[in-house]
């Protein structure tokens, strides 16, 4: 008993710190184009086989402190080759994460619109320095047509 109220106590010490790196970021122009080769997925439901695995190419064009476009090819979890194009908007940071959703078009995927594409949006933390970055991403399970998972991709900057 004891435990969780000292738990509880450092808890409740610890959200206004919290609240106090939480901020909405001011749009302000940018322009950095950022390289990815790829995912990493770890997905949730360990006992389908599914490749963790997604080698590829893509990029990201930061156009704004808030948002940027990205375009890209992968080879999926369900070992098919996938395109995807979307926009990430990203307006709030806690500390130097950046939070918010990219939303986009994805294909390859055989069991969702026979491989053909679809529209997606998936909650994204960024963490950028200098000239390396990488993107969280929660990719939601959707029935049986495509398979939930936490995404790593590591990026690179190139201007």
């Amino acid at each position: 008993m004891k435990k969780h109220l000292l738990g509880a106590v450092l808890a409740a010490l610890s959200f206004p710190a919290l609240a106090d790196t939480f901020a909405t970021i001011e749009h302000k122009p940018l322009s950095e184009l950022w390289v990815n080769p790829g995912f990493y997925s770890y997905h949730f439901q360990r006992d389908k086989g599914f490749d963790d695995t997604n080698p590829g190419i893509g990029a990201e064009y930061r156009f704004s402190t808030v948002a940027a476009v990205t375009a890209g090819r992968f080879h999926n979890s369900d070992r098919q080759m996938s395109n995807y194009a979307g926009i990430y908007y990203q307006p709030w940071s806690v500390g130097p994460l950046r939070l918010g959703a990219v939303v986009g078009g994805f294909d390859g995927y055989p069991k969702m619109r026979n491989g053909g594409w679809f529209l997606a949006a998936i909650p994204v933390v960024s963490l950028e320095y200098q000239r390396v970055g990488v993107n969280f991403a929660i990719v939601p399970t959707y029935k049986e047509r495509l398979h939930g998972a936490f995404s790593v991709q590591l990026k690179f900057k190139l201007n």
